[in-house]
């Protein structure tokens, strides 16, 4: 992240220098792309620190959701800044045009090909990165994953804006070039929605992945004490920590030392197998009886919704 910190900064400068001697909407548009970037990096490593805090009593389950909030500003960011910059910019040589040297040109394309090797560079050691932590499993980590789109994406946009170059010089024609910043802010925009869209459904409270919930489930399932498992919600609170709550129905004749016991066993062996989950809650529960009351419940209250999740009480706390 340092690194693509140091690349952004730099490629911003020639970018934003490069463009106003050219006077390029593309250039421009891509240096706006790059001070983006850069903030969202800001961002980023605000959230790997605060995110490591330990838990307090103001947060009991920790700081793990900072990294989702600042990925959240990050998406902000790039399609503010990065976005609506570049159709600003599009817009504005559709209809005031832009002349450009062939000297403006030459720097131009120079500024932007130091640039696609800098964020190449940048892209293939954070894929490296993504690589040792896992492969797909590695971006689970959305700071590492915003990294990952910044800088694929600012190859995506440096080749554009190069392209769109070429072309308004070859044709003289402006248009070429617009098109590339329009281009250009479609593309941010798209990347900051999909960021955005992820880190509020991180914030909002997402269950872990099927994968682990089965996981969870199979081992619940397995223990010889537990009869069924009524009920299972999952919820990751950071990079490697999630919530389990479970409502539990038990074998008969456990006392209550013995169901004691049972609970503190089955936590340690389920944190044993699967170590993300590190916030275990379990509710013992008499299942045919919790049923038979909500089936009277709803009978007595005309209730049609007597087996949805809310009326079986699966989405209450456990």
């Amino acid at each position: 992240m340092l690194v693509a910190l140091g690349a952004n900064l730099l490629i911003a400068v020639a970018k934003a220098v490069g463009g106003l001697i050219a006077g390029s909407p593309a250039l421009l548009s891509e240096a706006a792309h790059s001070v983006a970037d850069s903030m969202n990096e800001v961002f980023l490593l605000a959230a790997l620190s605060r995110s490591r805090r330990p838990a307090d009593r103001r947060h009991p389950f920790g700081y793990g959701k900072e990294r989702f909030f600042w990925s959240l500003l990050a998406a902000v960011g790039i399609f503010v800044m990065g976005g609506c910059f570049s159709f600003f910019q599009g817009v504005e040589a559709l209809r005031n045009g832009a002349h450009e040297s062939f000297r403006g040109y030459v720097a131009g394309l120079v500024v932007l090909a130091v640039a696609l090797l800098a964020e190449g560079a940048s892209l293939l050691r954070a894929l490296h990165q993504v690589h040792q932590q896992g492969g797909a499993g590695g971006m689970r980590d959305p700071a590492l994953r915003t990294v990952v789109a910044e800088d694929g994406t600012a190859v995506v946009g440096v080749t554009l804006a190069m392209v769109g170059m070429v072309l308004h010089m070859v044709t003289g024609q402006v248009v070429w070039e617009a098109s590339a910043s329009l281009a250009i802010g479609v593309l941010l925009v798209y990347v900051a929605y999909l960021l955005g869209r992820d880190a509020r459904d991180q914030l909002i409270g997402r269950a872990a992945d099927e994968e682990l919930s089965r996981r969870i489930r199979g081992l619940l399932e397995a223990q010889p004490e537990i009869d069924s498992v009524e009920a299972l919600l999952t919820m990751q609170l950071g990079l490697d920590s999630t919530l389990v709550a479970a409502r539990i129905d038990l074998v008969p004749g456990l006392d209550s030392e013995e169901v004691e016991d049972v609970a503190v066993r089955i936590k340690r062996s389920v944190a044993h197998i699967v170590p993300q989950a590190d916030q275990i809650f379990l509710d013992v529960t008499d299942a045919p009886t919790a049923r038979a009351a909500v089936r009277g419940d709803a009978a007595r209250n005309g209730d049609v919704t007597a087996g949805s999740p809310a009326a079986t009480g699966e989405r209450g706390g456990a």
